[in-house]
């Protein structure tokens, strides 16, 4: 070949018919969390809410068994199930509401979670800004732009 044969494109065909329906995905459909609090009865409890709270775009509040209590957003968590961490052995990494000091915090140590800050990014899906934007074009304003809102 030269690379100046003509394309087949019968033959390409069958490889690009889905091609509309490879760009079309579902997308991923976040829980209505904010305000939860999760009953933390065994240790399956804790880390399936602990997940949560990683996946969560809002702050949420650790009360530790001695009391304490650490409200910020959970950014990292260490764990592996497939060798059999213990709580001990696994964390959460929070960046607290009031510090720029980031702190780790065993699974052990934590007796209640709460889901006390407003989730950031609720209603603010593709879809939703695009009906806005659509929204006002249809209601004839100009100058307008895809533009990203304040987060607060």
């Amino acid at each position: 070949m030269r690379g100046t044969e003509p394309v087949n494109r019968t033959a390409l065909a069958p490889m690009t018919a889905d091609v509309d329906k490879l760009e079309v995905v579902p997308g991923f459909a976040h829980e209505a969390i904010e305000g939860w609090i999760p009953t933390l009865a065994s240790d399956e409890d804790l880390r399936s809410a602990l997940e949560k709270a990683f996946d969560y775009r809002g702050d949420i509040t650790i009360t530790r068994r001695d009391g304490s209590k650490v409200e910020g957003y959970v950014f990292d968590r260490r764990t592996d199930r497939r060798t059999g961490a213990t709580l001990q052995d696994s964390a959460v990494r929070i960046l607290p509401k009031d510090s720029n000091t980031k702190l780790t915090i065993p699974y052990s140590e934590i007796a209640a979670l709460a889901f006390t800050g407003r989730d950031t990014a609720a209603g603010k899906s593709w879809e939703a800004w695009m009906k806005k934007y659509w929204e006002k074009k249809a209601a004839g304003e100009t100058g307008i732009a895809l533009e990203p809102e304040a987060l607060e």
